[in-house]
């Protein structure tokens, strides 16, 4: 008989009243302390004044969390979400029993970097710091806190993996008896590799003068990468990905993720091919 691992972790950290503490919700606040503090260091390192690193981090904050939830309600449950506007905006469901609390439930990690991205542009036209400097620092915060995200859909029993039969199978008793790759740890670990990946492109682009998007493109092209195979590991998060896997052999989350791999490509090899580092600091 088959020894796997039997998850059922209930998500609710904390439950008073209408209030609830979820795991995932911890780990993204953790998620974003580490990224600040890892963020920090480099601002400090680089003679950067921290106010503009505060002022940073809200924008930041606040592009990944409207892009991640509008990611979700679009790509993947525009057909609930059409007929229920107020629950894109509000964490909070609407029931025939009254208001539930429940957090952003629902939340996408293409659309959360296409919000970061937004949120830099902005950043940069108050404080006119050059787009790619900002993007190679934040690159740091972003596998950290796409690893701990992870963790936490983990704890969610959430973007389960598919059936298998491998020795660390995981039964998600919260959803089936099937034993299933644990895809959410597969894609945590793969976040962590890109970090140390990207402390050594960090040493390499200033013992070398590599100019600025070296460490974004590494960054977004490796999360990318990983994601994409890493899907094939995983259940359809929505039925309508069903028949895009029958028809062109991917779902949703590939083919999202291919346009950032074509980008960080792109950065990678711009930054490498041209050794001229032309960052600003303020």
């Amino acid at each position: 008989m088959l020894a796997v691992i039997h998850w059922n972790i209930d998500p609710i950290l904390i439950h008073i009243g209408n209030f609830e503490l979820r795991y995932y919700g911890l780990c993204w606040a953790l998620g974003f302390l580490i990224g600040y503090i890892l963020v920090k260091k480099i601002f400090i390192k680089e003679n950067i004044e921290s106010k503009y690193l505060e002022a940073l981090f809200l924008y930041v904050f606040l592009g990944a969390l409207i892009g991640a939830r509008l990611g979700h309600c679009l790509f993947y449950d525009w057909e609930y979400f059409s007929h229920h506007i107020l629950e894109i905006f509000l964490p909070v469901s609407f029931t025939p029993s009254g208001v539930k609390f429940t957090g952003y439930a629902g939340l996408a990690s293409h659309g959360g970097a296409i919000g970061v991205i937004l949120a830099v542009l902005l950043y940069n036209r108050k404080y006119h710091i050059p787009i790619l400097s900002i993007l190679d620092k934040l690159a740091f915060a972003t596998p950290v806190l796409g690893a701990l995200i992870r963790i936490g859909n983990f704890f969610n029993s959430e973007i389960i993996g598919a059936p298998t039969n491998v020795g660390w199978a995981v039964v998600f008793d919260r959803v089936d008896a099937l034993p299933r790759h644990p895809a959410q740890l597969y894609e945590a670990f793969a976040y962590i590799i890109t970090f140390i990946v990207l402390c050594f492109a960090y040493r390499y682009k200033y013992k070398h003068g590599i100019r600025d998007g070296l460490i974004f493109g590494l960054c977004i092209m490796l999360i990318f990468v990983a994601r994409f195979f890493i899907e094939y590991c995983k259940e359809v998060q929505e039925p309508f990905e069903i028949g895009l896997r029958e028809s062109i052999g991917m779902d949703m989350g590939q083919i999202l993720s291919i346009p950032f791999i074509i980008v960080g490509l792109f950065y990678t090899f711009r930054s490498i091919s041209n050794p001229t580092n032309k960052s600003i600091n303020k």
